[in-house]
């Protein structure tokens, strides 16, 4: 069997958007928002494109929005591209879903919970080591919650899960698992066939059940989706090299030898670890004659021998 990738908004709607698999949808938000307890026992999935009451606001679609038991909405987004101002799309989704409960001349006391959970396939938290994490109102300085928690954030950091399948001990790891690896599985792992709605979730998920035009979407999709990765890691890489160009220019206008580690570093840093062996042969090429052969050696990581090669 081959398996569609869940991370790709138009799989993940497919999986846990559709009012055919609602109870898809329960055992998923169970497992991530309650620890797997059967918290949530009905959802009514609605329409995921928020208009805003305002003329002149801004548009938004989310990739699922739900009522949920207890008079809850959830809105639900899968991110694959961590995007510059995704940490504000999400206040603002989350701040519109709250705020178009209201009609005119209704009052506050009708607006209803709203919790904004986000999955992301990058790390936006690098220094928390938990998958999930939560963001509630509390006061400042004594961690005081608001008078009403009607605003939830809700994150999952997939990259941060590293349990194989034999690892899996609760319903929270059966799905996050599911998100992260279903797209290279050829079958559905013994111990998630026992989960009824993860069966049903990996069905769906089967490429062989899809159209041809559902299939064209899904690879346009992940087309673009790689696109975007190269752009971005292209960018990351000529800022990257930008960075070491002007501190070596600057290090050398100014006669400074600090000044000139100091951009060195700032820019190889990262840019050792991504670039290649030809890379930093380049760089070394640059500064040689400008530093010292022993520097050049612990700042690119080539030996003293290679660098020396280079005269």
């Amino acid at each position: 069997m081959t398996f569609i990738n869940p991370k790709t908004d138009f799989a993940f709607k497919k999986i846990f958007g559709s009012q055919q698999n609602q109870d898809i949808l329960i055992s998923f938000l169970n497992g991530i928002l309650y620890q797997g307890e059967p918290i949530i026992e009905h959802v009514d999935i609605l329409n995921p494109y928020q208009a805003p009451k305002i003329r002149g606001m801004k548009d938004s679609y989310l990739d699922v929005k739900a009522t949920i038991s207890g008079d809850k909405t959830v809105i639900i987004e899968m991110q694959v591209l961590n995007v510059e101002g995704f940490e504000k799309r999400i206040l603002y989704n989350a701040a519109k879903a709250y705020s178009i409960q209201l009609g005119s001349g209704h009052e506050y006391n009708l607006l209803n919970p709203v919790i904004a959970l986000t999955i992301t396939d990058f790390e936006m938290f690098p220094d928390m080591e938990s998958v999930i994490s939560r963001f509630v109102l509390k006061e400042k300085d004594y961690l005081i919650d608001y008078v009403i928690d009607d605003l939830e954030l809700v994150f999952v950091e997939l990259p941060k899960f590293h349990r194989a399948v034999d690892e899996l001990k609760t319903l929270t790891d059966q799905w996050i698992y599911f998100l992260q690896n279903a797209r290279r599985l050829d079958l559905v792992p013994e111990s998630m066939q026992t989960v009824p709605a993860i069966q049903r979730a990996f069905d769906v998920a089967q490429q062989a059940n899809l159209s041809r035009e559902e299939l064209e979407d899904l690879e346009h999709r992940e087309i673009f989706i790689q696109d975007q990765r190269n752009a971005m890691t292209r960018a990351t890489r000529q800022g990257l090299e930008r960075g070491i160009e002007q501190g070596i220019e600057q290090g050398i206008e100014q006669g400074i030898e600090q000044g000139i580690e100091q951009g060195i570093e700032q820019g190889i840093e990262q840019g050792i670890e991504q670039g290649s062996k030809q890379a930093r042969m380049e760089i070394a090429r640059k500064l040689l004659g400008v530093i010292d052969e022993q520097t050049i050696s612990s700042t690119t990581g080539l030996t003293l021998e290679e660098v020396q090669q280079l005269q």
